[in-house]
């Protein structure tokens, strides 16, 4: 059975497997937001103690409380990478990447773009044929770009993070310090605030070509806490998830060593 629209046939089989990307998609967002969400107030929690002594000393009358938080919080973002890469995960990149590729020609021709922007109008709007003509469609060497950040990626995961997910914080395989210290000396932050970004910008790009026909860029995101708190964005525009809880974060730790009003 087929549905015709403004002239256009979808099957069910399309329409399923636009809706599995769909599903897909919106999975990775969540995971991807959680981890940078996770490691960003991770880190923002420090960041406030060290350019703030008030709020290490308010922070060191409960220190069983903060330590189980910081921890955590650094167990959810280690667990949530795993979901994202572990092939063996029931939703991960991989996953996204092989359908989106291997479905290039339903899920980002013109044709599907149509009906996504007509939506359920009866009458396609006027400015639709003009921005169907300028509408990107993928090709090859744009699902290679993807590929090539993801599997960057996941080596600096699999190198350095991931038995540190499976033998630490998903499962305590490991109990020597010396061993588990060996590990987390191979970690780098910086490194893995980049990686974190580099995923929420993969989805960016997913999106934007999936709902407006927008040719892929794997945008560089901003992943100093100093920068986030020190110059925020500007009014109106989106904050990132990274941006928002840096801010709400030391707004909430400031807050709470200040003198009350009078």
């Amino acid at each position: 059975m087929t549905r015709k629209k403004s002239g256009l046939t979808t099957t069910p089989s399309a329409r399923s497997i636009e809706a599995e990307f769909e599903h897909e998609l919106e999975v990775f967002r969540t995971e991807a937001n959680a981890a940078a969400q996770f490691f960003y107030a991770y880190l923002a929690i420090y960041s406030a103690m060290e350019t703030d002594k008030a709020v290490t000393r308010w922070v060191n009358t409960a220190p069983l409380f903060w330590s189980t938080n910081l921890r955590a919080l650094q167990t959810s973002t280690f667990v949530a990478l795993g979901r994202i890469f572990d092939t063996s995960s029931a939703h991960n990149v991989n996953r996204l990447l092989y359908l989106a590729q291997h479905n290039s020609q339903i899920i980002f021709s013109k044709e599907a773009l149509d009906r996504r922007k007509q939506g359920n109008e009866k009458e396609p709007p006027e400015w639709l044929p003009e921005y169907l003509q300028n509408a990107y469609v993928p090709g090859k060497l744009d699902f290679q770009t993807f590929r090539a950040n993801v599997n960057r990626n996941r080596k600096i995961y699999e190198d350095k993070y991931q038995a540190l997910r499976h033998q630490v914080f998903a499962h305590r395989e490991l109990s020597d310090q010396t061993t588990i210290s060996a590990l987390f000396a191979k970690t780098n932050v910086g490194e893995l605030q980049h990686l974190l970004l580099s995923l929420n910008s993969l989805h960016e790009a997913l999106s934007e070509l999936y709902m407006n026909g927008r040719k892929p860029v794997l945008r560089a995101h901003r992943h100093s806490i100093k920068q986030m708190k020190d110059d925020p964005s500007p009014c109106g525009q989106t904050e990132s998830v990274p941006e928002r809880i840096v801010r709400e974060v030391h707004t909430f730790l400031q807050g709470a060593v200040q003198p009350a009003p009078f």
